[in-house]
């Protein structure tokens, strides 16, 4: 098809249990949090199951009178590009064999009109398809620099950044940055957006990238210039958002942790684009003292403003 579109794989859990603690506090007052109260502190605990399902595009026929139309249906909070293609044709009319298309977000849309060569015949053909997430028209253009992904007047060293690339060999994770910080510490948005993708049900950690790659818990946002946001090896069901959420910029994601492709606890972030059918990263900066623009590099230590 002349592309490099990648499929992405759809998570299979559905639901993720988040714990609430409530307490009463000195002054009397009934407290409800999710962070557990120190040991000295008599508190009731139960579990919120919070429920969704995982995006997921499908491609499908359905019967025309002039033949049958494939209907791509996307369930992403955000546009995906789709690439199809057409094979074992047998009387189908036309060139057309395959094609690109991007669908909106939670929509479905019509990408092909298959039409008989002799209308008296039979006609059969097989489909294929893959997608990627975003538009592939989307400019990185923030209105600022990224928040610090983390508590501010919280520091962390920077293990892996821009230029080097002991882990971050292909064009999506390039431009990524880690940070060092221990398992169970927040992690906060660096960008207002929709979170449209989300994994919160592994807990291991290995390394081997097809293995244990995909195994990695994490938080996929849309910003407002269609770039997106990725926050990876996160915490056991840790995660406070849902597909569909807007986030504003600050706001409490998730618990960094150490699972899927990591050889310790850390945070991967990430900003990406779909740049005409392939996931690639782009640089970015991050907001210093009043807000001044600072770029990550390895063995520094970022505090966030």
């Amino acid at each position: 098809m002349g592309t490099t579109l990648l499929a992405l794989v759809a998570f299979g859990e559905t639901a993720f249990a988040q714990r609430v603690f409530k307490y009463l506090d000195a002054n009397g007052v009934w407290v409800y949090t999710d962070r557990q109260p120190s040991s000295d502190q008599h508190y009731e605990e139960t579990s919120l199951k919070r429920s969704f399902e995982p995006a997921e595009v499908r491609l499908y026929q359905r019967g025309t009178a002039a033949g049958i139309a494939l209907i791509a249906q996307s369930t992403y909070f955000g546009p995906v590009q789709i690439a199809f293609q057409l094979s074992e044709t047998d009387n189908v009319a036309g060139p057309m064999r395959s094609g690109l298309m991007t669908l909106p977000a939670r929509s479905e849309t019509q990408v092909l009109l298959v039409d008989r060569q002799n209308e008296s015949d039979a006609m059969s053909f097989k489909t294929d398809f893959q997608f990627l997430p975003g538009d592939p028209d989307a400019q990185h253009a923030p209105d600022e620099p990224y928040r610090l992904p983390f508590a501010l007047a919280s520091t962390f060293p920077v293990s892996q950044a821009f230029p080097d690339s002991l882990t971050h060999l292909d064009p999506s994770s390039q431009h990524a940055i880690d940070f060092v910080m221990p398992t169970g510490t927040a992690v906060y948005a660096a960008r207002a957006g929709i979170v449209i993708e989300v994994a919160s049900g592994f807990f291991e950690a290995g390394l081997d990238p097809s293995v244990d790659g995909p195994r990695a818990n994490l938080v996929r946002m849309l910003h407002d210039d269609g770039t997106m946001s990725l926050y990876a090896h996160l915490s056991w069901n840790s995660i406070r958002v849902t597909p569909g959420e807007r986030v504003a910029r600050g706001q409490y994601l998730a618990d960094s942790g150490n699972t899927g492709f990591s050889s310790g606890p850390h945070l991967h972030f990430v900003v990406q684009r779909n740049r005409g059918g392939a996931m690639v990263s782009v640089p970015i900066e991050f907001a210093g003292p009043a807000g001044t623009p600072i770029t990550p590099r390895t063995g520094s230590g970022l505090t966030a403003y």
